[in-house]
């Protein structure tokens, strides 16, 4: 691959770009994914399996690229685990928003104490 990696953020639809807005604005430093899909790629614009140190253009759901951040930090975390500075890292006031967030974001996995995801953290480096 000749390129950087990439990312995008879930929308309700291809112009909902709240979550890229955050990340623009620094305030989404974190965001979440099933773990046995971390390493998958979601087409084009979301290349997965990114570990710390990695620059990563950031698009949109209209594949604009928007920014360009750093990965600090990726681990695995339990649904029943989740720690303050990943809930706040996506911008979330509790654990309890966060998890009702993505429950309503992944309305197709049975979630339950031991679901597992990656957290990946990051930092914004440039807004394009």
């Amino acid at each position: 691959m000749n390129r950087r990696k990439r990312m995008q953020f879930w929308g309700r639809n291809k112009d909902d770009d709240t979550l890229v807005v955050q990340v623009e604005q620094g305030l989404k430093t974190a965001t979440v994914c099933k773990a046995d899909e971390y390493e998958l790629s979601e087409g084009d614009y979301d290349d997965g399996g990114w570990k710390a140190g990695d620059l990563v253009e950031v698009y949109d759901l209209r594949e604009n690229l928007r920014c360009l951040i750093e990965i600090t930090e990726v681990y695995r975390v339990t649904w029943s685990n989740i720690p303050e500075k990943l809930w706040k890292g996506e911008c979330n006031v509790n654990e309890n928003e966060f998890k009702d967030d993505h429950i309503s974001c992944w309305p197709e996995y049975s979630i339950d104490d031991h679901f597992e995801m990656v957290a990946t953290h990051f930092k914004i480096i440039e807004n394009y």
